[in-house]
């Protein structure tokens, strides 16, 4: 054999095959030089999420005409479906046709959706010709405009859904874990993932933010349309290079598996007889967490064998099974956090309309910019984190990341406190000069105090993401078995999309009880008749004490695979 064969220059990647399911080698595969392909397509949907989301509460109070709560309420149930549905596709991904095909997919749905956005927003707004009578009825029919509009933009969280939780694995896939050079490559790749995708964020927004206020809600809606087209060509480009993950037959249907170990305890729970001994299950799994849930061993009895020589399920599906199970506090402990996030493109945007963003006398800023400085703060910490800190932590503690993955979300988590205790500081201040002016009353103008006094609560937000959220990617990803990794990023997105609902329905609660009996809510339309500040107090409190308890579950957390000691 010639020295210059593949075989002689690198070993094949294990569990990895190329596009025609070929071995595939270090050399001409994988690494950063196909993340690059990726990386784009994610900029582009990233920009075309917050290109919707970052000013849709203006477009709901502004051209389709709704009030401050329903506008809310209405954006929170999206944003919600939309960080839900990876659930949806992460199993789609992961059980039948794999992250690649799911990723191409998901994003032509998108690109349709995102179509199909601008031309709703093109057309004659809902109400403009009056109220439509349906035959023999005496009330109005839906707007078709508004029925085009909200199936728009559900389709496309329909898109995203596929797309957010594969395309990060995918990107993971890239590095082999099992090399050193790579392995360390790809500790760093979150932090970069990151950093790319927020940085294009802040380049994008700030012209789509511009034109979507001043310019035309169509042509808005419509370039993040096209930039998604023109990624996912760049994506399909870099077809050839990348790793493919290997699915074996039995980890196809990895979910399912882990489902039926519980459906198996629940129906042996009255089972008492010990098929499998605490010694005999270390000896098949020798890690620690064998010891944690041991009521999910009687998934190993079969209950029409009385002498328990034969199991419903293995050892290894149980330990799958239990690993799934400890992500559970985690996840329910981040839950206040995801509702503390949701505020920038809700709430702080309602704020910033009433306030000063003059640039100049001819010039002012879009209220939606107030949110980039959340992605610019994200750019020049992760910088600053992976080159700084990871380094000085790393010779600190011994952890090869500096901090474990738990401290790192703990920390943002903290920080997200201090960053709620701020807005309803700022909040309180904006409500003080509303009154020492005169224009409690005066909704429509605007209060003699910069917007720029919002950006210390969004750089805390922006600093929270840095640890909390980058944190909780590279924790779901790499806490759950290998098979699963797309449902672990699933599971990561599903604390946001739960974050947002619950969001949702504390703003709905407190509208309807604050709001009886003549009495301003605390959600008016009036911003300064209403109270914004009570709610950032709450928000404050309520993450005081999931701090407490994420410290609780994060302390006797026992990590998988030698995540942490």
């Amino acid at each position: 054999m010639a020295i210059g064969t593949p075989l002689l220059l690198d070993n094949p990647v294990k569990d990895s095959v190329d596009y025609k399911g070929r071995p595939v080698y270090r050399f001409n595969s994988g690494g950063w030089k196909s993340t690059i392909f990726i990386i784009v397509v994610e900029v582009a949907e990233r920009s075309a999420y917050y290109g919707i989301s970052g000013n849709l509460i203006t477009y709901l109070t502004g051209p389709l005409g709704q009030s401050t709560v329903t506008a809310a309420e209405n954006m929170n149930v999206w944003s919600g479906t939309s960080w839900l549905l990876p659930l949806l596709g992460a199993f789609v991904a992961d059980s039948f046709i794999g992250r690649y095909r799911t990723i191409v997919v998901s994003t032509l749905i998108y690109i349709l959706g995102l179509g199909l956005l601008a031309l709703s927003a093109v057309l004659p707004p809902p109400g403009s010709s009056g109220c439509q009578i349906s035959d023999g009825a005496g009330s109005c029919s839906p707007d078709p405009v508004l029925i085009l509009f909200f199936f728009a933009l559900y389709l496309a969280a329909l898109g995203q859904g596929g797309f957010r939780p594969c395309v990060q694995a995918f990107g993971a896939d890239q590095f082999d874990g099992q090399d050193p050079e790579e392995r360390k490559a790809k500790s760093s790749f979150f932090n970069w993932w990151n950093f790319f995708m927020n940085a294009g964020i802040v380049g994008i927004l700030l012209a789509l933010n511009y034109i979507q206020d001043n310019i035309n809600w169509g042509l808005g809606f419509g370039i993040p349309c096209l930039i998604l087209a023109g990624a996912l060509a760049v994506f399909l480009l870099g077809t050839r290079t990348y790793r493919y993950s290997i699915r074996r037959e039995e980890e196809r249907h990895a979910l399912l598996r882990v489902g039926r170990v519980f459906v198996a305890t629940i129906r042996n729970w009255r089972i008492t007889t010990a098929v499998a001994s605490e010694e005999e299950t270390h000896r098949a799994q020798p890690h620690q967490s064998s010891g944690q849930f041991k009521f999910l061993n009687k998934a190993l009895l079969d209950p029409n064998d009385s002498k328990g020589d034969s199991k419903v399920c293995s050892l290894r599906e149980v330990e799958e099974a239990k690993a799934v199970l400890r992500l559970v506090p985690i996840w329910t402990t981040c839950l206040i956090y995801a509702i503390v996030i949701a505020q920038p493109t809700t709430l702080f945007t309602r704020q910033a309309l009433t306030m000063n963003r003059s640039v100049s006398e001819d010039l002012e800023f879009p209220a939606a910019s107030v949110q980039l400085f959340i992605p610019a703060t994200v750019v020049v910490l992760v910088a600053i984190y992976d080159r700084a800190f990871v380094p000085v932590a790393r010779a600190l503690t011994g952890e090869p990341s500096g901090i474990t993955m738990l401290q790192r979300i703990g920390t943002g988590v903290f920080l997200s406190f201090l960053a709620m205790v701020v807005a309803a500081l700022v909040e309180m201040k904006r409500l003080k000069k509303a009154q020492q002016y005169g224009l409690v009353d005066s909704p429509d103008l605007t209060i003699p105090m910069s917007a720029w006094w919002l950006i210390p609560q969004n750089f805390l937000l922006g600093a929270a993401d840095v640890f909390t959220m980058i944190g909780m990617q590279e924790f779901f990803y790499d806490q759950v078995p290998s098979e699963l990794r797309s449902v672990g990023l699933a599971l990561f997105l599903s604390v946001i999309g739960v974050g947002n609902f619950l969001s949702s329905f504390l703003i709905s609660v407190i509208d309807k009880a604050t709001g009886g009996d003549g009495h301003y809510s605390w959600f008016a339309n009036n911003l300064n008749r209403a109270h914004l500040d009570y709610f950032y107090w709450l928000l404050a409190a309520m993450s005081a004490v999931q701090f407490v308890a994420f410290l609780y579950f994060g302390k006797s957390y026992i990590y998988s695979r030698g995540g942490a000691p």
